[in-house]
């Protein structure tokens, strides 16, 4: 059925739904994220449940909305509802009748055929004001913003109750039982995996009744597993359809009471006898998710058995961002191969990736299939555990894209293990894999490699074998390695440790840059703001490098970086968004030189670069300043073993709970009394004036760095830097003090320290050395540096108020005369720093105020354009400021160009219902807007003499710093259109 067709044959009262709630518009018969009627159902497998519509965002959530003529009974839409559950990644259920609708979570357990009530969200009518309500908290843009889980109806969703979540549980839960009955783990895991993947066959009526009769003389699964020789006689036939590659036995047998207590969990009876609903539906439940949650077993028995730890399994949503890009434009021909292939995520999804591909409009064929299977995809790990569950995931999805996977008996499969899964170390069987595979350089090479620093092998060991001298960490070793499988075009994505990308000198670095220059043109992709769900065991944040997957524009190489936010529901969801206004580029040449501008690009835009730029070129660094004042800042002491520090009994010892704060240090510290110290370091490096640094950046603080000057001799602990200075030079730890207090410090050590922001909330003694820092005696006798020292003196004797950050971040900025410009990129800079606390974080997507953050965006956006726009006819802008309700999911701005030759002028202007007022923008601009909103977030739409920009409410969007970005990238884009 095609599309125009689709919308006629859609009933009237879903039309208007989906009509009032955006997700059909005028704009095109069905817009690509919508699907109708048959186009609808055969996009999903099913068993009752079949959706009139379903729209999936960009990040892979569903909805699914199913009309009924008469509202349905509550058993039916259990049942519905069950389905969509065992999908895993349909949040919300649509059910639309005549009179009303009736959403449903989609994440919730189901409890029983009657629960449907129990997990309804939301009712509204089939009338104007309840549609638009409906519109307003789960309409498409309400989802494709993120303002539906922000609102009370999306704030009870989460995953913690998804199919995944919950298979894995029970799954843990069995296995821990049939380990106390006397099976060891790995034949108790291997029992459970062929019972799934026998209750698979089963449900997708490949295996039937008949054959189960025929085979085993019993009709049900239930019924072979409660017997001994019945379940033998399922796992021989198990074993030799698919050549013993998936899950073998370790030489032990089950039990008969142990099938028993399978087959048990199976029927939904716990291990006290209670049946309860078994809510599992292994035919649809996607095959991505059996094998993510095996990969848990895997990767356990894996961290039993050697000294990795950081075990694992790799979330589908960066899956999908990985292959999204490795395969984008693909012809289907490609050969990929999974170094480090765990379960075997990348290479499901790859496989049926490329399966799609080379089918194109027609239903793939089994021998197609197959052939992409052993011919295409390749995988090497070095658990033998994980390799078993990457075939019985790779069979699972071969016979999902099977048109007809029967007769039971024809289903034989070449074995994988061996032709293209390898068991072994990456490093010592890369000879057998080159032999194996043709010596073969592959197209694609995907994966999550192991990040974690090891001591076996040792450093020395590991530069052998890879020639890579990164003194921390495996993921470079493996980045090196892969290399040597690759050709000039083969496409990277790989899932690296985070860290080892913000190191700034060393043989680390110096390994990285020549992978980056060799692989060139590189993107990477920060995940940090994720770590907490999408790394949860992970000792780092990780990164994502795609490499050699465009062609370089132009003669300049470039690194494009991108910087996934924090949302509010990332944790709930799983799924995450990056929108082009999240990337920024930056010449290869350039990072060389200045390995300190990488991490400004992920934080930072071009703005922040040029500031950056001033202050390298301009000022010196504090410990090339300190240098010249004849001292050193200096990490302290750590009490305990080491050696003698008698010497330094009696002084005041300061230690990170000891009452430090801003420009205070208390002047009843207790002594230092320790006999040894690890690195007691001179007597004369505690000596007063001393200059503190704490290396903590707390919340209490909001981002600044806390410094303070001390009049006593002072032994403090490794959680502090210090310098000491001369007393004639106690000014000078002041003036340093204040500067290292001030908003401009908490930017630059964000947009530069290498753990700060990334993984860490505190500076190294490194990062400290690096703040530049005018020369010291001309700042002394500048009226901006005086207002500092006097300032920094005062906070000594008493507590440190607001307007007293206002007063020493405005003598600061005087201090380094920086411009009105710069200036909004430091304030905003310190807001930025502060987002790194849970709390704050969450201040970053509250919407915007129209009369506040979203006026002071127009006011400096405007002022960018009028700056460029002085010598022409039209030099007058003017900003119309739409005043949006709270729970709008957008702001939008107006900036019309005028004549005249006043300053910007802006105006706040009520505003109309959101989606009507888009509408009528948009005409005027001969342009969807409100398509163009949903659809790409961000809009900045050029009329005649006007300049439309669209955003989602969050703060972060709307801040003055943004605006500078947004007005420098609308003066290129006008002059560019007007040389056209």
């Amino acid at each position: 059925m095609d599309r125009v067709n689709s919308v006629s044959a859609t009933p009237q009262p879903l039309y208007d739904v989906l009509e009032a709630t955006g997700y059909l518009t005028t704009a095109s018969p069905v817009p690509n994220d919508l699907s109708l009627e048959q186009d609808a159902r055969d996009a999903r497998r099913a068993r009752n449940f079949q959706p009139d519509a379903t729209w999936q965002s960009r990040s892979s959530l569903k909805i699914y909305f199913k009309y009924e003529h008469t509202p349905p009974l509550p058993t039916t839409v259990a049942k519905w509802r069950q389905e969509v559950w065992n999908e895993g990644f349909a949040p919300l259920l649509w059910v639309v009748s005549p009179d009303k609708v009736d959403i449903y979570n989609g994440f919730a357990q189901p409890e029983g055929q009657g629960d449907a009530d129990a997990h309804r969200i939301g009712t509204f009518k089939q009338r104007g004001s309840e549609l638009r309500e409906l519109d307003m908290v789960a309409g498409r843009l309400a989802m494709e913003t993120g303002r539906f889980w922000q609102d009370s109806m999306g704030r009870g969703l989460n995953r913690n109750t998804s199919v995944d979540r919950l298979l894995l549980r029970d799954i843990a839960r069995l296995a821990r039982e049939l380990a106390k009955s006397g099976m060891d783990r790995p034949n108790a895991q291997s029992l459970i995996g062929r019972s799934i993947f026998a209750q698979y066959l089963v449900d997708r009526r490949i295996v039937t009744e008949d054959f189960l009769e025929s085979t085993c003389g019993c009709s049900t699964l239930s019924e072979v597993l409660r017997h001994r020789g019945t379940s033998e006689r399922l796992f021989d036939w198990l074993r030799d359809t698919f050549n013993g590659d998936m899950f073998p036995s370790n030489g032990g047998v089950a039990e008969a009471h142990q099938t028993r207590r399978v087959a048990d969990f199976l029927d939904g009876v716990g291990a006290d006898g209670q049946t309860t609903l078994f809510p599992y539906q292994f035919d649809i439940i996607p095959v991505e998710l059996v094998s993510s949650i095996y990969e848990q077993f895997a990767r356990e028995h894996t961290a039993a058995s050697t000294a990795e730890k950081d075990v694992h399994y790799t979330r589908l949503s960066l899956v999908s961002l990985v292959l999204d890009e490795v395969l984008n434009e693909c012809s289907g021909d490609e050969t990929v191969l999974d170094l480090t292939c765990g379960s075997g995520v990348f290479l499901v999804e790859a496989l049926r990736r490329l399966v799609d591909k080379r089918a194109g409009d027609a239903q793939p064929t089994r021998e197609l299939v197959r052939e992409t299977l052993y011919e295409q995809v390749f995988g090497m790990d070095i658990s033998e555990a994980a390799v078993h569950v990457a075939a019985f995931s790779l069979y699972l999805t071969a016979l999902e894209l099977d048109p007809s996977p029967e007769p039971p008996d024809a289903l034989a499969f070449q074995p994988l293990i061996g032709n293209t899964l390898f068991k072994g170390d990456v490093w010592k069987e890369r000879s057998s894999l080159r032999q194996q595979t043709g010596d073969r350089a592959f197209d694609v090479i995907v994966g999550n490699p192991p990040w974690s620093y090891s001591q076996t092998p040792t450093l020395q060991a590991r530069r052998a074998r890879t020639g890579v001298r990164a003194s921390r960490g495996v993921s470079l070793d493996f980045l090196h390695t892969a290399t040597e499988y690759s050709s000039s075009r083969t496409r990277f994505g790989l899932v690296l440790g985070g860290p080892h990308f913000f190191g700034l000198t060393g043989n680390t670095w110096r390994a990285l840059r020549q992978l980056v220059t060799d692989l060139s043109p590189v993107t990477l992709v920060n995940l940090s703001n994720l770590s907490g769900w999408l790394f949860p065991k992970a000792s780092m944040p990780g990164i994502v490098l795609f490499a050699r997957q465009r062609e370089p524009v132009g003669r300049a190489k470039l690194i494009s970086t991108y910087q996934v936010p924090w949302t509010p529901d990332g944790k709930r969801t799983h799924t995450f968004q990056i929108a082009p206004s999240d990337g920024t580029t930056l010449p290869l040449e350039y990072w060389k030189r200045r390995p300190e501008f990488l991490k400004a690009a992920f934080f930072g835009g071009h703005r922040d670069a040029d500031l950056l730029d001033r202050l390298f070129e301009n000022h010196q660094t504090l410990e090339e300043a300190l240098r010249r004042l004849g001292t050193k800042l200096s990490a302290g002491l750590t009490p305990g073993k080491g050696q003698d520090a008698r010497f330094l009994h009696g002084l005041p010892f300061l230690e990170p709970q000891g009452g430090f704060s801003p420009f205070f240090v208390p002047t009843d510290l207790p002594v230092f009394r320790s006999l040894f110290a690890r690195r007691p370091r001179a007597r004369g490096v505690y000596s007063a004036p001393l200059l503190l640094v704490k290396e903590a950046v707390t919340r209490e603080h909001a981002g600044r760095v806390a410094t303070a000057v001390a009049d006593t001799d002072t032994v403090f602990t490794k959680s502090f830097f210090g310098a000491r200075f001369d007393k004639d030079d106690r000014e000078a730890a002041c003036l340093l003090a204040g500067v290292l207090g001030s908003s401009l410090a908490s930017w630059f050590f964000l947009m530069t320290a290498s753990d700060y922001g990334i993984w860490r909330r505190r500076v190294k003694l490194a990062d400290v050395k690096r703040l530049r820092v005018p020369e010291v005696g001309a700042a002394l006798r500048a009226n901006a540096g005086r207002r500092i020292v006097a300032l920094v003196q005062r906070l000594r004797r008493e507590a440190v108020e607001e307007e007293d950050w206002h007063l020493l971040d405005e003598a600061v900025l005087d201090l380094y005369g920086l411009s009105a410009d710069h200036r909004i990129v430091v304030r905003d800079g310190l807001t930025r720093a502060g987002w790194q606390w849970r709390e704050c974080e969450e201040a970053s997507v509250v919407p915007a105020r129209s009369t506040e953050d979203v006026k002071e965006y127009a006011r400096v956006f405007a002022s960018v354009v009028h700056s460029v726009l002085q010598t022409g006819k039209r030099n007058q802008v003017r900003a119309e400021v739409y005043d949006l309700p709270d729970e709008e999911p957008l702001r939008v701005v107006r900036f019309v160009l005028e004549l005249g030759h006043r300053s910007p002028v802006v105006d706040v202007v009520p505003c109309e219902d959101l989606r009507r007022f888009l509408g009528r923008l948009g005409e005027g601009l001969d342009a969807p807007l409100t398509d163009f909103a949903v659809g790409h977030r961000e809009v900045q739409c050029y009329g005649r003499e006007e300049i439309v920009v669209v955003k989602p409410a969050a703060r972060r969007h709307w801040m003055a710093v943004r605006a500078l970005g947004d007005g420098s990238q609308a003066v290129i884009d006008s002059l560019g259109a007007s040389r056209r």
